[in-house]
């Protein structure tokens, strides 16, 4: 997905110093620019940019992937979104991509904002509430350094986004500013699980791309995920980050994608066999025995 990385990027949950932190995220802002949250990385998505087509494709590919790790009941991430609580919270969204929750989130809550460091996903956020008549600010900001008042939201819910910023902790640290007393952030960051990061991505991919000789194995998980920059936590690394920024963990689990179980390169035959594997068997690999890349995490701010 790319072919190199910032520099003194050296290790999974590396933060820059000062001097580096301005460079490595203008690099992840035009990586983001260049590389939309679509869904349409194997397979080009047809209908008109921004028509109500494009926007039931995008949601097609990504809820119907989310199903195979986390069934709905009724709406889809409610496994983890409290929809029944919405009505009396004023929600935050930290990076939007192609506002797919978006678009659950805002009907449904007391006040919706969602901010994403690129023009594109505000873009294309905002062109999608347009078509389903709802008024939500979505504005383009960096979340190291919200344009936001303290103490202003009750709920942040911030989807595969912050491993990805230049420097994570400062993240966490806004988000707990605009947090009010006792508020709630549910955050996913990438999980650096054996299976996934060191034999499906690091191995399997140095392998048949060629690369296993040439880079280190965090090098390899680097070059073969998306983002300039994606941080790989174990859940003791995250738990101590935010303490350190003076959060509280409520709740933790770990998912992921279906295709991680399927020990082959992309192509046409993992495809087949993935979609005759079922789910509740990778669902057993990459939740139950904790093997998936995705770490979802309640945790609360004091008070």
């Amino acid at each position: 997905m790319k072919d190199k990385l910032p520099d003194q990027f050296a290790s999974p949950t590396a933060l820059p110093t000062d001097a580096r932190r301005e460079e490595w995220q203008q690099q992840n802002r035009t990586w983001w620019e260049q590389n939309p949250m679509r869904y349409d990385w194997k397979d080009e998505i047809h209908a008109e940019e921004f028509s109500r087509e494009f926007f039931a494709e995008i949601d097609r590919r990504f809820f119907e992937d989310a199903e195979q790790y986390m069934p709905a009941s009724v709406l889809p991430f409610d496994a983890l979104i409290p929809f029944q609580e919405l009505g009396a919270l004023d929600v935050l969204e930290i990076g939007v991509g192609s506002g797919s929750h978006a678009e659950l989130l805002a009907p449904r809550c007391r006040s919706y904002t969602g901010i994403d460091l690129t023009e594109y996903a505000v873009r294309s956020t905002r062109a999608r509430l347009d078509h389903r008549g709802l008024r939500a600010p979505v504005v383009r900001m960096d979340a190291e350094q919200m344009t936001l008042p303290d103490d202003a939201f009750d709920l942040i819910w911030t989807w595969g986004v912050i491993h990805h910023s230049a420097d994570t902790a400062k993240v966490l640290r806004e988000m707990h500013r605009v947090l009010r007393p006792g508020g709630r952030a549910i955050v996913m960051v990438y999980h650096r699980s054996f299976l996934y990061a060191y034999i499906y991505t690091a191995l399997l991919r140095g392998i048949f791309g060629g690369g296993l000789l040439k880079h280190s194995l965090h090098e390899l998980l680097q070059l073969n995920t998306d983002g300039a920059i994606a941080r790989f936590y174990r859940p003791r690394e995250w738990r101590a980050l935010i303490e350190q920024e003076r959060f509280a963990l409520e709740a933790q689990r770990i998912m992921g994608q279906k295709s991680e179980v399927i020990l082959l390169p992309p192509g046409r035959i993992k495809q087949l066999i993935t979609r005759a594997t079922p789910n509740v068997l990778t669902r057993f690999i990459t939740n139950t025995c904790r093997q998936g890349s995705f770490l979802i995490t309640t945790i609360r701010k004091h008070g």
